[in-house]
């Protein structure tokens, strides 16, 4: 559920085009009159609104964006201002081929997206970026955590609520049988966590700790290499709960000294027209306090602005 807040009648793009462009002219921009704008219109108004502005001023919205902003206010809005699907290629392809790599943000892009929504994300990532994703993948990525997100993004699951009691308890033992292996035996965990749908894993989970006395996550956390771990336990906490994975995950991004600010932007931008309502209930039923409130004491400025203008209401 959205928590982007779109006013009942917005104006036309092309009142929308002419507003920015004077919030451009003069000593400095008007940040304040770009979040009113740009913060509160859907992902099919802001495209209307680039078409406008590069019509009527002949340059891209964007590369002004670009030249008038600055700082993480700068990197949220251009972020915010990409369709969504381009938005993922995007990210996948500057973690995966950038100046550092960034394979988290690589396996939490993938792994916590959709069947459906993986084949939005490699037509994208082929339009946009002109390669293959799987190309991609097979000369950045290395070792299990590569077979895993090949085989990820190279298998259509089913994405409905129905499972086969059967075959989740013969999973759950096929797990259990692989991880009592020498060193996890990758080829079981790879094929039932790239094949089986999210209501299927989220049921092979609970019948291991029936059946086992022990998490499913614990026997990837103690026989996993790092990244391929990350990579399982990112599709096993989609599965039971990718508001509640998010949740941990924006925790994480503000936790300790600092804040990981491509982190907390990233997850803020892709998932606010998606479900950031249902992360915001989670975050405040662990921990106590409002994600606003959160990123309130974490951020400043217009860039602080912004991210609180997604964010909606702080309920």
């Amino acid at each position: 559920m959205s928590t982007v807040k779109i006013p009942p009648v917005a104006p036309s793009a092309r009142d929308d085009a002419m507003q920015i462009y004077r919030a451009f002219k003069g000593i400095g921009c008007d940040s304040a009159a770009i979040i009113n704008i740009l913060a509160h219109r859907n992902a099919t108004q802001r495209s209307h609104i680039q078409q406008e502005y590069e019509t009527m001023y002949t340059e891209e919205l964007r590369k002004r964006l670009s030249s008038e902003l600055n700082g993480h206010f700068k990197k949220a809005v251009l972020l915010w201002m990409q369709e969504p699907g381009a938005r993922d290629a995007n990210i996948v392809k500057n973690a995966l081929k950038g100046t550092v790599k960034d394979h988290k943000a690589v396996t939490e892009i993938i792994c916590s997206r959709t069947s459906s929504q993986i084949g939005q994300l490699k037509r994208a990532y082929f339009t946009h970026i002109g390669t293959n994703l799987e190309d991609d993948i097979e000369s950045e990525a290395s070792g299990d955590h590569k077979k895993l997100l090949l085989a990820f993004i190279s298998t259509s699951r089913y994405d409905g609520p129905e499972y086969d009691d059967i075959v989740v308890e013969n999973d759950a033992k096929a797990l259990h049988k692989a991880a009592k292996k020498f060193g996890l035996e990758e080829k079981t965990f790879i094929q039932i966590f790239s094949e089986r749908s999210r209501a299927h894993l989220a049921a092979v989970s609970i019948c291991y700790q029936k059946m086992y006395k022990k998490p499913l996550e614990k026997a990837i956390r103690d026989e996993a290499h790092k990244s391929f771990e990350y990579a399982l336990k990112t599709i096993l906490r989609c599965a039971e709960s990718t508001a509640k994975f998010y949740a941990k995950a924006l925790r994480k991004a503000m936790k300790g000294l600092g804040t990981a600010d491509t982190a907390l932007i990233r997850i803020v931008v892709t998932r606010a027209e998606i479900d950031l309502h249902y992360i915001k209930a989670e975050y405040r039923k662990k921990y106590g306090k409002t994600l606003n409130d959160a990123v309130h004491s974490e951020t400043s400025g217009h860039y602080r602005t912004f991210l609180l203008s997604l964010l909606g209401a702080n309920h």
